[in-house]
């Protein structure tokens, strides 16, 4: 697992932007599961070279623009890192998106941010859901978990959370709306999913893999969709586990499972931010984040995610938002 020893903070001249670039004053930082992975080896992207910034989205303010659809005092996220100060050159494969008038730059890092367009897009492209079927997605009172559930009942699902915790699963049922929550750490998975699901499963949203991606296996309904959006109970695995024994239930309930990546995405970003912050405004969706202030906090704040520590989207608030 990471350790505080795993970083070095280092104190650098703040550069200069060229043409087509600008420079963003960072706010807050962005801490997601899959950093675990671009630290240890190249995955869908090339893994981190040791001594280079965190690689990692951040919400900020343009300070200054060599760029002419960027202007100083505009609050945007993108692929910042764990930096103060950061020079973007906006593009395709590395977007700078521009947060919504009237939306705080908190939640255009969390939920109109990478988490709010993986679960969009995860859900509604990969496990299409359809009204009336059951949602279960694992990790759900996490960023991405929660939206996911909330997304599913926007569309007439049934959403079934798993979470570990008495407090998180009254959270997903009484303030989010979910129909009902597994708590993993004290109830039988099983018995309690099949209780929770007594059609099947529809649609598993999986963010933690390992045994909850076992059980809902065996308790899909028939043309179920998987969606593989990460396997957080992995990450520190030294070397792969085996896979899913049941996954022979995909043949017999002839079911699909797929995997996917927002980045396969951002060419629609601008569809996912309208939805999102189109609910927001109408109080169908909430955003809830878990802030820690600090920027030499940031390693800690990364691993209160693999703790299960964090109760919404972890944020590492390093500096005040103008204004």
């Amino acid at each position: 697992m990471l350790s505080a020893d795993d970083f070095r903070l280092i104190e650098t001249d703040i550069p200069e932007p060229g043409d087509g670039e600008i420079l963003v004053r960072n706010v807050y930082l962005s801490c997601d599961p899959t950093q675990r992975g671009w630290m240890t080896r190249d995955t869908y992207l090339p893994a981190i070279p040791i001594g280079d910034v965190i690689r990692s989205f951040a919400g900020g303010e343009v300070v200054q623009s060599k760029h002419p659809l960027y202007q100083p005092g505009q609050r945007v996220y993108g692929w910042f890192g764990w930096q103060d100060f950061a020079v973007a050159r906006p593009s395709e494969t590395t977007p700078v998106f521009v947060i919504p008038p009237g939306f705080s730059l908190a939640t255009g890092s969390s939920v109109l941010g990478l988490t709010g367009m993986t679960a969009y897009f995860g859900l509604l492209k990969v496990g299409q859901p359809k009204a009336g079927e059951t949602v279960v997605v694992s990790g759900a009172a996490g960023a991405t978990g929660s939206t996911v559930g909330q997304i599913a009942k926007i569309f007439g699902c049934r959403a079934v959370g798993i979470a570990g915790g008495a407090e998180k699963c009254r959270y997903l049922t009484q303030e989010l709306g979910f129909d009902a929550a597994v708590d993993y750490k004290s109830e039988n998975l099983v018995t309690a999913l099949r209780r929770a699901c007594p059609s099947g499963i529809d649609v598993f949203f999986d963010n933690v893999g390992g045994a909850s991606l076992e059980v809902a296996l065996t308790l899909l309904a028939m043309h179920a969709r998987v969606v593989i959006c990460g396997a957080i109970s992995t990450y520190g695995d030294q070397a792969p586990g085996p896979g899913p024994r049941n996954y022979m239930n995909l043949l017999t309930r002839r079911a699909r499972m797929e995997g996917f990546l927002a980045l396969d995405y951002f060419d629609r970003a601008a569809e996912a931010h309208a939805a999102l912050s189109g609910w927001l405004r109408e109080g169908k969706l909430k955003d809830r984040v878990d802030v820690i202030e600090g920027f030499e906090n940031a390693p800690a704040a990364l691993g209160r995610l693999f703790a299960g520590a964090n109760f919404g989207k972890q944020l590492v608030k390093i500096a005040q938002e103008a204004g």
